[in-house]
């Protein structure tokens, strides 16, 4: 059966605080490790009062401290945002703290809007264009040093710390293909070309140093509970978000609502960019993720649930980790 991992964005809930959502994701992570989860991923984003992952590598360091085997990583950085030096140098002291154990996940998003990543960047005159050479160059800060090589990441250099590439269009795809680099698809949020995009990453993959063959990594919401109206109703706190940020008013996530208050047109988007979604009770759950798994092929499932109470989240998750072990068993 294939891996199933974590992408937490360390949600902050009505009536919580930042210090509560991080507890929170340290707890998830040791239970998602008790329940054989292969990796944990955090998700940079700024300037948004619901999400508390915003220190990607220091949340990283958090959670890799708390737990002892499972992988842990960005889901993903965004690469744009940063001087290569600087992540190769955060990453590889996290590599040094944690061998083994890390993994570094880029985007060329983002991960805001476009006031906040000019504070971010200070200047965002082809600062996504040259996502192709910044990857290049994480990869030599990276490698073993070269004679005469004048900047090296310390600590970092010759730590190989693997990188994967995110996305959610051709673009990445073709990069990660070009490059020989294992490719997630951020369909949890983004399914339309999800597709397309894995026949394009797997049938121009180009074995690398890192990958000898394509390795693709799928993400799904994935909400479960005893049954399918209590796992929709839990469903509407990551609903409810959405069409927050379509109104340009993102915020804390709300307690779920028996029903949706929603403006004409407004459900039909919410519904189109949740669509790779599985939310039920158990027997549901492990049908939808035999489907997307049938559907995608996908060598790992990345399962993300945006959930307002703590305990459904934990319940949820350990659902799934017995969703798979009755898929492994079919």
């Amino acid at each position: 059966m294939i891996p199933f991992s974590v992408l937490d964005l360390s949600p902050i809930t009505q009536g919580s605080t930042a210090a509560d959502a991080l507890r929170n994701t340290r707890d998830l992570a040791q239970h998602a490790e008790r329940l054989g989860y292969h990796r944990y991923w955090l998700a940079e984003h700024h300037n948004m009062t619901g999400i508390a992952s915003a220190a990607t590598a220091v949340v990283i360091g958090h959670v890799a401290a708390a737990t002892s085997t499972m992988r842990v990583g960005s889901g993903g950085i965004m690469l744009p945002n940063h001087a290569p030096l600087v992540i190769a140098e955060q990453f590889g002291t996290l590599a040094s703290l944690f061998p083994g154990r890390i993994d570094l996940g880029l985007g060329r998003a983002p991960g805001t809007d476009q006031v906040t990543a000019r504070a971010l960047r200070r200047d965002l005159d082809n600062s996504a264009e040259s996502f192709p050479e910044d990857v290049r160059e994480l990869q030599r800060l990276f490698g073993d040093v070269s004679p005469g090589q004048r900047i090296r990441a310390v600590p970092g250099a010759g730590l190989h710390v693997p990188l994967w590439l995110l996305g959610s269009s051709l673009y990445s795809a073709q990069l990660a293909a070009a490059y020989g680099l294992p490719f997630a698809f951020a369909s949890h949020f983004a399914p339309d070309q999800l597709f397309t995009a894995l026949e394009v990453y797997r049938s121009r993959f180009q074995p690398s140093a890192q990958l000898e063959k394509p390795y693709a990594m799928v993400g799904v919401n994935v909400f479960a509970a005893a049954t399918d109206t209590e796992a929709q109703r839990l469903f509407t706190s990551l609903q409810q978000q959405f069409l927050n940020l379509r109104r340009g008013t993102p915020g804390l996530l709300q307690a779920p609502v028996e029903q949706l208050d929603t403006q004409a047109g407004e459900r039909a988007g919410v519904d189109h960019a949740l669509s790779f979604s599985v939310v039920g009770s158990p027997a549901t759950v492990e049908a939808g993720l035999a489907e997307v798994i049938a559907r995608t092929q996908a060598d790992e499932l990345m399962i993300t649930a945006q959930m307002f109470d703590h305990e459904a989240r934990l319940r949820s998750f350990e659902l799934v980790a017995q969703a798979r072990l009755a898929l492994a068993e079919r």
